[in-house]
């Protein structure tokens, strides 16, 4: 169980924090950044949460507020490098059949909804923006995390990556399934505006 009982530590005020190994570093470290933007991922995940319905599918709420528990577990298992010999087990790290539930869920909700003819544009809904707004930040902590698999990877595990491609995929359809089931998505539609020479 985390403990916390002190919020300030001042440890961070000369620009260096603590790896969760104890190692210091600084906080531009890209594994500090990496960690920090999957945080970013979390906080707008739930302040979509926070702009869903009252309507909405109970289990559609459950399963976002899952997918933030999922989302520490992501932070905690970046914020520990993978040390020489550490046994399975040994440490909290993101697993495989973590990723196949979210391919499920895509699959359970992407069923009832039609067949897509262009991208869509973040909106329509409020709960719809904001699941946009969660998903891109989602997408760059992938990102991120990619870069420092490229760099540091026997110290990371690839399991982190694959789980955000995956929620952000999860997103984009629970974004499509908070728009009526996706009846009011707002499609792509490439040089709409070109022809228009009275806009503006």
């Amino acid at each position: 169980m985390v403990r916390l009982s002190k919020i300030y530590t001042k440890t961070g005020d000369t620009g260096e924090t603590m790896l969760g190994s104890g190692e210091t570093v600084p906080k531009h470290d890209l594994r500090v950044e990496a960690y920090g933007a999957v945080d970013e991922a979390n906080a707008a995940l739930g302040l979509a949460i926070a702009h869903l319905p009252s309507s909405i599918d109970a289990g559609l709420r459950e399963v976002m507020e899952l997918a933030q528990h999922d989302l520490f577990d992501c932070g905690a298992d970046l914020c520990v490098p993978i040390g020489e010999g550490e046994a399975e087990g040994e440490k909290l790290r993101v697993e495989r059949r973590q990723v196949e539930r979210l391919e499920r869920l895509i699959d359970r909700y992407n069923e009832p909804l039609g067949a897509l003819k262009s991208f869509v544009l973040p909106g329509g809904s409020v709960a719809s923006a904001h699941l946009h707004v969660a998903r891109t930040v989602v997408r760059r902590s992938e990102r991120i995390v990619a870069l420092l698999l490229e760099q540091q990877a026997d110290e990371t595990n690839p399991t982190v990556m694959v789980y955000l491609n995956r929620l952000s995929d999860l997103l984009f359809v629970l974004a499509r399934r908070a728009n009526d089931d996706g009846a009011r998505d707002v499609l792509w539609e490439p040089g709409k505006s070109r022809g228009d020479a009275g806009a503006g």
